[in-house]
């Protein structure tokens, strides 16, 4: 931890951020130009206008004032703060200074600013506290978010349910009992505990005695809370009513939307509705809002492979793939390699359902099968635009597939998602949906394919004493494997004694080149592909995972649940 920098020079803390920005080199003239008539057409600070214009990342802007105030970057995302920490700074105080007290040594208070030069936030805080201040910094939006998470007053959810059963909201499925208060915030704190959490996926399940609150985590379920199946009908309703979907219809399967606000965070949930033997099963898809800032290097690719895909994004035309089941981070892979693309010198477009993320400088339009704009349909018109790339968010269809490939041979880079469970598996799925196997080798360049393992908890990671034990205890399912140093998490509070938190991608990178025009147009069987595949120089995902797992990221229990 640097000193404290309630000392920060005076000229730092005079010149404006945006003249501070431009010494840095961070940007330039005449996007500060830009950003500060829009920040004042549209009433923002200067921070958000440079980041909603996509001039800079939160993360970026962050780091170059924790540079000039020679303070520490922290992850509050991840932090754990003492409730006697927490004490120290009234809650209003932090939100409005942005400011998040996060541990004490004797006399001095560490606390999170979002700008560690604001000299009167740190004053008011030194006041308030009567504590001496050291200063780190994180991102705003994160910052706020962590103040939220923390400072929460509100009751459990369980106090919460004894609540709405005292005053008999119980049975009832009409909209007038789900607008009761009560069921409103048993709703909306279920919806905070799994954005909290960092779920993907929320799931209501009725049964016949107890409604069944279970959130996804890093791709394992886990179950929260349990519900009397008495509330079952008047919570559906609720969820109902604000996705948009008919209360009064149980017996079809229905889909919509909630728009959830938390913190600063706008989240999408999309919303599933299915009936069941005692009641409605729903499903809720938690998709954040906002712009993906993943850096290339930061997908986590070996070298060599990172080499051959940006190879073939390089060319001018030809089509990319990534595959991989539902959920295996496929959309946040393609969006960064899309970010390699030059969009200041080249035409993009991207056609998506839904536009997960904002991308500056190019056009996306949102597929409405309802009103006939498929896939299919919207790259036809896409195709009259004058593309030079072209990202589709899926190929479903043998429609559009067959007008990808085409797309890809006239002169367009098209880039893509495909449902296979290996990135070999691609080819064979594109020959059922009906492509020639000579237009496939034509216009086909690579295919990534993925999958998300738990990452081992930073916070309890401890190094396997003997690793030969573990390789031979998983030999049956791995196969003989050269022994090499493993890791895995203990257990503590940060990761709920699971030993894992967050996760990181596993990958292969296929290449399509000229050794495979033959097998392919031959009909070659998959195992012939693969073994072509391997002699080419393609590492499997199992080869990779085991390069994280010596590297420390993952464990060897966690990649054979994932790829075995």
């Amino acid at each position: 931890m640097n000193g404290p920098l309630n000392a920060a020079p005076a000229a730092g803390s005079k010149r404006p951020l945006g003249e501070r920005l431009l010494v840095a080199g961070v940007i330039t003239r005449p996007q500060l130009d830009l950003a500060l008539r829009e920040g004042r057409r549209q009433g923002k600070m200067l921070g958000e206008s440079l980041i909603s214009l996509g001039f800079v990342t939160a993360e970026t802007l962050t780091s170059s004032l924790a540079d000039e105030a020679n303070s520490e970057v922290i992850d509050v995302a991840s932090a754990v703060v003492d409730d006697a920490v927490l004490a120290l700074v009234p809650h209003e105080l932090a939100k409005r200074y942005r400011a998040l007290p996060l541990r004490r040594d004797g006399d001095t208070l560490t606390v999170v600013l979002s700008n560690a030069l604001n000299v009167v936030a740190i004053d008011a805080l030194e006041r308030a506290t009567g504590l001496r201040l050291d200063v780190a910094t994180a991102p705003e939006a994160d910052l706020v978010d962590a103040i939220e998470r923390h400072y929460a007053q509100r009751s459990s959810i369980e106090e919460t349910i004894d609540g709405i059963m005292r005053e008999g909201i119980v049975g009832d499925s009409d909209e007038d009992d789900a607008q009761a208060s009560g069921m409103i915030r048993l709703v909306e704190e279920i919806i905070a505990l799994g954005v909290k959490a960092r779920a993907t996926d929320i799931h209501l399940e009725q049964e016949e005695r107890i409604i069944r609150v279970r959130i996804r985590v890093d791709g394992i379920l886990r179950q929260e809370v349990l519900i009397p199946s008495a509330l079952g009908s008047a919570l559906a309703a609720r969820v109902k009513v604000i996705a948009g979907l008919n209360v009064s219809e149980k017996r079809v399967p229905q889909d919509g939307r909630i728009n959830f606000k938390f913190g600063r965070r706008e989240v999408d949930l999309r919303v599933s509705t299915l009936p069941t033997q005692y009641g409605e099963s729903i499903v809720m898809r938690i998709l954040e809002k906002g712009n993906i800032h993943v850096n290339f290097d930061q997908l986590g690719l070996q070298p060599a492979s990172a080499e051959r895909l940006l190879e073939a994004v390089a060319r001018p035309h030809g089509m990319v793939l990534v595959t991989g089941p539902t959920g295996s981070g496929k959309t946040t892979t393609l969006y960064t390699v899309l970010g390699q693309v030059d969009a200041m010198q080249l035409s993009v477009f991207t056609l998506e359902d839904p536009i997960e993320y904002g991308l500056p400088l190019i056009r996306q339009t949102q597929v409405k099968p309802d009103i006939g704009l498929t896939f299919a349909s919207g790259l036809r018109a896409l195709l009259r635009q004058d593309p030079d790339v072209i990202l589709l968010g899926e190929i479903r269809d043998a429609e559009t597939a067959q007008l990808a490939v085409r797309a890809a041979l006239t002169g367009h880079l098209v880039l893509s998602t495909l449902h296979t469970n290996d990135a070999i598996g691609a080819i064979a799925r594109l020959v059922d949906m009906g492509i020639e196997p000579h237009l496939l080798t034509s216009a086909l360049s690579a295919v990534v394919g993925q999958r998300l393992v738990r990452r081992i908890c930073s916070g309890c990671k401890t190094e396997v004493g003997n690793p030969a034990e573990e390789f031979e205890r998983l030999k049956n399912v791995l196969g003989a494997l050269e022994v090499g140093p493993l890791w895995v998490g203990a257990g503590c509070n940060l990761c709920r004694n699971s030993g894992y938190r967050g996760r990181v991608a596993i990958y292969e990178v296929l290449i399509i080149d000229e050794r495979f025009h033959g097998p392919i147009l031959k009909g070659a069987e998959l195992s012939e592909l693969r073994q072509l595949a391997a002699a080419s120089g393609m590492q499997s995902m199992l080869e990779d995972g085991l390069a994280k797992a010596h590297a420390g990221l993952t464990t060897l229990d966690e990649l054979v649940r994932v790829v075995r």
